[in-house]
């Protein structure tokens, strides 16, 4: 049986509770004999610059690429606000992305059928909605050059982010999207903003001829950015994978989490290109969730969205679907019994702590893997 190296960085608020839910079940399937983690631990976020005044130290960064994947936490809160810039809890995941290549991030936005009451929206526009967004994540305006604020004297002061995308980068974000629509539903959608953004038109370019010249069997549709936010909330069932740039795969995906209930329940993936000699790629995998901090400490976390973001990790860098697919089935058989933390608890449901919704979670793969 093969050894998985696994980095965990569990980073600050509530992080490290949910990430001892993801533990708790690597300890299990190791002891089990399902399969065969080493994990290894490190810091990242208020926690590393607590401990070295960097967001993640070189020792860390190490660490994160000699691992087969990175299960990844939370990072920031009020605490460390009036650190510099430069070493501010976000910089340590920013790094690691752009350090280790992740440029394509899935957000997957599954409503289970339990939790329709608990979204905003009406129980018959989201029971059933299962979408993953695709977000290119190494380029655009988060990374762009030049990214400054000058001083113009008098005081008046300019700030300049720059959005920039090359072909190259949206081709091989459009071929993950393509790719994961072949094993869906077979449809993917586009957003952007051709008809103000000049990267809007290359990106509706350089996606229709991928679409053309490789991936013809897939329906592809294109659809601008601030209409595609509106649609999600109108009508979220008529979508199956969107593909996006960095800011509005930021956007979009946060609006896609709600429509599930909660930020508590969703995971996601960070990869990198496939390695040609190893056929491996590097890979992160985090909830969607902040860190809480005004919930850290007091078992209030869901873990769902983390123990989610593991079988991901089963998934696409272990493969393991078939384990990945119990473990949805888990928690899924979980919230259907009527077992809630406090971000998803309504009326008539039962009232749980993190730890108890982990080893609830647990109980049921087990039962599975039976």
């Amino acid at each position: 049986m093969a050894t998985h190296k696994l980095l965990l960085l569990p980073g600050d608020g509530i992080g490290p509770e949910v990430m001892g839910e993801v533990k708790r079940l690597i300890d299990w399937l190791n002891a089990a004999g399902i399969a065969k983690f080493e994990t290894d631990t490190g810091l990242v976020g208020g926690s590393a610059y607590d401990a070295h005044k960097v967001s993640i130290s070189e020792g860390d960064m190490t660490k994160a690429k000699d691992a087969d994947a990175i299960i990844f936490g939370a990072v920031g809160g009020p605490k460390w606000d009036a650190v510099p810039y430069e070493v501010r809890p976000e910089a340590g995941l920013l790094r690691l992305r752009k350090d280790l290549g992740l440029f394509a991030n899935l957000r997957p936005a599954v409503c289970y059928p339990a939790l329709a009451d608990a979204s905003s929206l009406k129980r018959e526009a989201v029971e059933g909605l299962d979408i993953v967004i695709v977000r290119e994540l190494t380029g655009g305006v988060y990374f762009g050059e030049p990214k400054t604020i000058t001083d113009l004297g008098n005081g008046q002061k300019r700030a300049i982010d720059t959005q920039v995308y090359d072909t190259y980068e949206i081709e091989r974000i459009a071929r993950v999207a393509f790719e994961l629509a072949r094993k869906r539903k077979n449809k993917v959608t586009s957003m952007e903003k051709r008809n103000v953004m000049k990267s809007g038109v290359l990106w509706n370019e350089v996606v229709t001829q991928v679409h053309k010249r490789e991936y013809a069997d897939v329906t592809l549709e294109h659809q601008l950015a601030d209409s595609g936010g509106m649609m999600l909330v109108k009508a979220p069932k008529q979508f199956d994978v969107i593909v996006t740039d960095n800011l509005f795969g930021d956007m979009l995906s946060d609006i896609a989490a709600m429509l599930t209930g909660s930020l508590g329940m969703l995971p996601s993936a960070s990869l990198g290109e496939v390695d040609v000699k190893s056929k491996k790629r590097k890979a992160l995998y985090e909830p969607v969730h902040g860190s809480a901090p005004d919930i850290a400490g007091q078992g209030l976390a869901n873990p769902i969205a983390m123990i989610s973001s593991f079988g991901m990790a089963l998934r696409y860098s272990f493969d393991m679907g078939a384990l990945a697919d119990k473990v949805d089935a888990a928690i899924a058989a979980v919230l259907a019994s009527g077992l809630r933390t406090a971000d998803i608890k309504s009326e008539g449901t039962t009232a749980a702590s993190t730890t108890q919704m982990g080893e609830a979670i647990l109980k049921e793969l087990q039962k599975l893997h039976a």
